[in-house]
């Protein structure tokens, strides 16, 4: 299957979650369905397809990860975070509906990913116990990597603190993606889970490094929100620490690593690997 049915069968599959959820069924459906690169259920998606794994199997974890992510940007955006207006080129969740309204649909979206979990009859409850204490466990990761980042705006930090936020705030819950495409297939053995544990937190880091770079150099409208916003934040960022040249190796680097962890694999790896390409060439 490509990437684009991966991306399709997700947003059909989001679209009936989020068909009926009450009151904040408008701003919920707005930020989930409005756009986004869908990169986490595509690599839950792709781990599981190469272990030969039916995906409708898939389908909780593909979903559960997504709302994650998507709950997280709400929060983000809001002006006691990031204070960002503009999300998928459109205004940001609390522009549109009111910073109280944001705060509950991220709030809403982020108990639906557990419910989609716990609710998928198709997993026996061993495999479903194991998948939300995945998820749960990376949901933590990714506050507390906010908490850094809040924390060291306009201060001067070294690169192993930045790299432990971006491995909490953005590597964790890619992590989290790949593991939870490991935990529904059985043909996925122990040694596999490790390689493809070192795959993800290499290509969590890279992409996060690489989003510094493209928030540098991607125009606003190609990137999807404001340009240069970390620097009119004063955020520490790696181009801004190492400069753009040495970011971009180290980004590069980190994913040439993480196609070489690839070749380990007991299975053919091809779709993995160019997933894993098609990221190190993207442009936003």
């Amino acid at each position: 299957m490509s990437f684009k049915n991966y991306t399709q069968r997700v947003n059909q599959h989001l679209d009936g979650y989020l068909s009926n959820q009450g009151s904040l069924t408008e701003a919920m459906r707005y930020s989930v369905l409005s756009g986004g690169k869908r990169f986490r259920p595509i690599l839950t998606y792709t781990v599981a397809n190469v272990f030969d794994t039916d995906l409708n199997l898939a389908d909780s974890s593909a979903c559960a990860v997504e709302l994650i992510h998507a709950y997280s940007l709400i929060h983000d955006d809001l002006p006691a975070m990031d204070d960002d207006d503009i999300r998928h080129n459109q205004p940001a969740c609390h522009k549109q509906f009111g910073e109280a309204q944001a705060i509950l649909a991220g709030d809403g979206l982020q108990a639906l990913a557990f419910k989609v979990l716990t609710n998928d009859k198709s997993l026996t409850a061993q495999v479903r116990i194991a998948l939300l204490q995945t998820l749960t466990d990376a949901s933590f990761e990714m506050a507390e990597g906010q908490s850094i980042d809040l924390s060291v705006v306009s201060q001067v930090v070294d690169v192993e603190t930045l790299k432990n936020m971006h491995q909490k705030k953005t590597g964790a819950l890619l992590n989290c993606a790949v593991k939870l495409g490991t935990l529904i297939s059985d043909q996925c053995s122990a040694d596999d889970r490790q390689i493809l544990d070192g795959f993800s937190k290499d290509i969590g880091l890279a992409y996060q490094i690489q989003d510094d770079v493209l928030d540098v150099l991607t125009p606003e409208g190609i990137l999807g929100k404001k340009q240069n916003s970390d620097a009119d934040k004063d955020k520490p960022t790696y181009p801004a620490l190492l400069g753009l040249d040495e970011a971009t190796q180290t980004y590069q680097k980190l994913y040439a690593q993480a196609l070489a962890r690839l070749e380990q694999l007991s299975v053919n790896a091809d779709e993995l690997r160019k997933l894993t390409q098609q990221l190190q060439s993207r442009k936003f």
